[in-house]
């Protein structure tokens, strides 16, 4: 089989950046810009929202050529034992159930000690009903979202950046070129090699704007909810951002011990990545960026293409815990007394319907009406909610990504393959 080589264009970062700023203070920088344009300039920061947009488009334009290309390579081109695959997947999906678990246990305790909705009087909010109804309708169950792991068309799955289902495609496509020999496998695998290799330098150019692009996102935020949305529902917010907290000290932090990862070393490759999840609320602009930390890292290709990429529709450890958080919140602000047990029942269907969550639109608030309108509770609370649902959001998907890319390193170790990523790329 012909050598496939492994290399990744360095990400804008790091001591040589523009004016001898480094990329992460360059984000930082303009955050602080957008926050400061938002708040005395509130008419104005809505005409930042192209500037954002730009930015998201383009982050978008390289997912799924990016991440086909590099899921297919590390599957068929990295080894013809299919077995691997099959052993990581399950191997992937244990960790993530079990992750995901305690991330739902931590945010059922947290809002049942804190009690946020107590107090909160929920009243009807007749021109959301409807929407609410509707959102809720939407609310995927497990054999729709099994179902819709499967494309139909691949290039309509392309066109919507339904993650999963690239994922679901590439596989296949990969275990069916692993199976092709002579010059065809070697011509698709050197042409899938070549468009990963320009996908990176992509991201590089891309990522050059990304101060542009995330300062008008915060500037917008802020212009249109003003600082009081820091104040407003303080104690929902303040009980997401500790529970998050906790979670990452009380189970990533050991998980990253049990493993011997290099714990230094992995935050300075992540944080990059996490202030842009952070920052835009959006863990599409930050993939591809955590796919290059990761190899750095050390976690070879084949790893980081798969498990990455597949987290993100199963192990959203921030929007779990999230979720925890806001239905029992809701339940509270209404007044209505739910056991533990109907709790926990509750805490269940979560844990079912959250898994593939990626892939709807307005998926928090899709999967918590749901949850809301199946246990009888009010769907006027997400209404509630949503004034200060943007701060929230930035806090569980930058944990999100945390968790991710933990996962992708996790994954590497029990493979017994950390730090072969390095080799690659050092041989490439």
């Amino acid at each position: 089989m012909a050598h496939i080589s492994v290399s990744t264009a360095p990400a804008p970062k790091g001591k040589q950046g523009f004016l001898g700023i480094s990329f992460s203070q360059w984000i930082l920088i303009s955050m602080v810009v957008g926050i400061l344009i938002g708040w005395l300039a509130p008419d104005f920061a809505p005409n930042l929202k192209p500037l954002a947009n730009i930015f998201l488009r383009m982050i978008k334009s390289l997912i799924v050529p990016l991440l086909f290309s590099t899921l297919v390579v590390g599957i068929a081109g990295h080894g013809d034992d299919m077995a691997k695959v099959g052993k990581l997947a399950l191997r992937s999906i244990i960790y993530f159930e079990i992750v995901t678990t305690l991330a739902l246990a931590i945010g059922l305790f947290a809002v049942n000690l804190v009690k946020p909705g107590v107090g909160l009087q929920i009243a009807p909010d007749t021109g959301s009903g409807e929407e609410f109804q509707a959102l809720a309708s939407r609310t995927p169950t497990f054999s729709s979202v099994l179902e819709h792991t499967v494309p139909q068309s691949f290039f309509e799955a392309a066109a919507q950046n339904e993650v999963l289902q690239i994922v679901f495609f590439a596989i296949l496509f990969a275990v069916a070129l692993a199976r092709v020999e002579g010059d065809s496998k070697k011509t698709m695998l050197d042409w899938l090699q070549s468009l990963s290799d320009v996908m990176f330098k992509f991201v590089g150019i891309v990522m050059a704007y990304a101060p542009i692009g995330i300062g008008a996102a915060i500037g917008v935020t802020v212009g249109k909810s003003g600082l009081d949305v820091m104040l407003n529902l303080a104690k929902l917010v303040g009980t997401l951002y500790v529970s998050l907290v906790v979670f990452i000290l009380v189970v990533l932090l050991p998980i990253a011990l049990l493993a011997r990862l290099d714990i230094k070393r992995f935050w300075q490759l992540v944080k990059e990545p996490w202030l842009i999840a952070f920052s835009t609320a959006s863990s599409e602009a930050a993939f591809p960026q955590a796919m290059q930390a990761m190899e750095k890292f050390g976690v070879p290709r084949r790893i980081v293409s798969f498990v990455l990429p597949t987290g993100y529709s199963f192990n959203l450890d921030g929007s779990t815990l999230y979720l925890a958080i806001a239905s029992v919140f809701v339940a509270q602000a209404a007044g209505i007394d739910m056991p533990i047990g109907q709790q926990l029942l509750m805490m269940l269907t979560l844990m079912l319907t959250s898994k593939g969550v990626a892939a709807v639109p307005r998926a928090s608030l899709v999967i918590l009406s749901g949850a809301l309108a199946q246990f009888g509770l009010p769907l006027e609370g997400i209404a509630v909610i949503l004034g200060v649902d943007a701060i929230m959001d930035m806090a569980r998907t930058s944990v999100n990504l945390l968790g991710n890319c933990l996962a992708t390193a996790v994954m590497a170790r029990w493979e017994g393959v950390l730090g072969e990523g390095q080799s690659e790329e050092a041989a490439a």
